[in-house]
């Protein structure tokens, strides 16, 4: 299994190389790749040193599997190229989730409407991951009408540089900004550009996204994100009204039965999700779970993952395996 990680320099591509270390995904030849700057770095690999190459050079190595992390732009240049070249690439940038040609996948979801013929392959935005990761279940069984979800992304969601800036305000020091103010003792409700109709790119993908991998629109999703200064996790704030039903004992029971999902859910004790609960793992956590008192059939969650894992590298490289299990790489 000759695989590329393209952007491998950068704090998701360094999260998936441990990753896949991690899980043991049966690398028989890594590609390091990244952009002109980087190339000639050395990084380190299940114990050996490799050279970080270009993606012409990646292109004509033909690998059997390229995850990319590296922006949309490059994306949609270099995706079609390794395609072409009968490699298959999983995508963690918003360059094809809402091409209506690819498939947008949550391996616990929807791996099965993978094939062979599926050359590029999305990955969900992060805070979609998490999100459809617990309505999956639920509207299996009650059905969504309405989903009101409001966000707490950490800084590492934007990247490198804007966790560079919220240590430098806590240690009290000048330098680059990553965002237009101060992230440190602030909030921001401004994660990725604003759009014509007033939401942000990321609302956007919160509410059109999880219709897709879902593939249902009987259910609308409304969105407000809003930027944090902590380093890692992403929580969310989700209201969810049904058409049917539930019983709050059958919904945590359901919860607690799906894989990949964690119910901390015990206010007695003080116990529910946190981003330094979810750091470094793979899992989504969900609690302060209740029914919304001011509606019927509507149900209050708390969500957090940890988003540089199941918000990308975990979840590309779980579509990954999913791929090799089936060969159909």
């Amino acid at each position: 299994m000759r695989v590329a990680i393209v952007g491998a320099t950068g704090m998701v591509g360094e999260v998936m190389l441990k990753v896949l270390a991690e899980r043991a995904f049966p690398v028989t030849e890594l590609y390091p790749v990244a952009s002109e700057r980087s190339v000639g770095k050395e990084i380190q690999y299940a114990g050996k040193s490799h050279t970080v190459i270009g993606l012409a050079q990646a292109v004509s190595l033909k690998p059997d599997l390229a995850i990319f992390s590296a922006g949309g732009n490059t994306s949609l240049e270099w995706a079609p190229k390794f395609a072409e070249v009968g490699t298959t690439v999983i995508d963690n940038s918003s360059a094809w989730r809402m091409d209506p040609t690819k498939k947008l996948i949550v391996p616990e979801i929807n791996a099965a409407a993978l094939t062979e013929n599926d050359k590029i392959i999305a990955n969900p935005n992060c805070s979609t991951i998490q999100l459809v990761m617990i309505l999956a279940p639920l509207h299996a069984k009650y059905k969504m009408k309405r989903v009101v979800v409001s966000t707490y992304q950490s800084v590492s969601g934007t990247g490198v540089k804007a966790v560079q800036q919220l240590e430098n305000e806590i240690a009290g020091t000048e330098g680059e900004m990553a965002y237009p103010y101060p992230i440190n003792r602030n909030a921001l409700p401004h994660c990725d550009v604003f759009l014509e109709n007033g939401y942000t790119k990321e609302e956007m993908k919160l509410a059109r996204e999880p219709q897709k991998i879902l593939d249902d629109r009987t259910f609308s999703i409304t969105a407000t994100a809003v930027r944090i200064p902590t380093s890692g996790g992403h929580s969310e704030s989700v209201n969810v009204e049904f058409e049917n039903d539930f019983n709050l004992e059958d919904v945590r029971r359901l919860l607690h039965e799906t894989p990949g999902v964690v119910v901390q859910d015990n206010p007695e004790t003080n116990t529910y999700p946190m981003p330094v609960y979810a750091h470094d793992k793979d899992d989504v956590f969900v609690g302060r779970i209740r029914r919304d008192e001011t509606q019927p059939n509507s149900l209050n969650l708390w969500i957090v993952a940890d988003n540089l894992r199941k918000g990308a590298a975990t979840n590309a490289i779980q579509i990954a395996e999913y791929l090799a299990g089936k060969q159909l790489l």
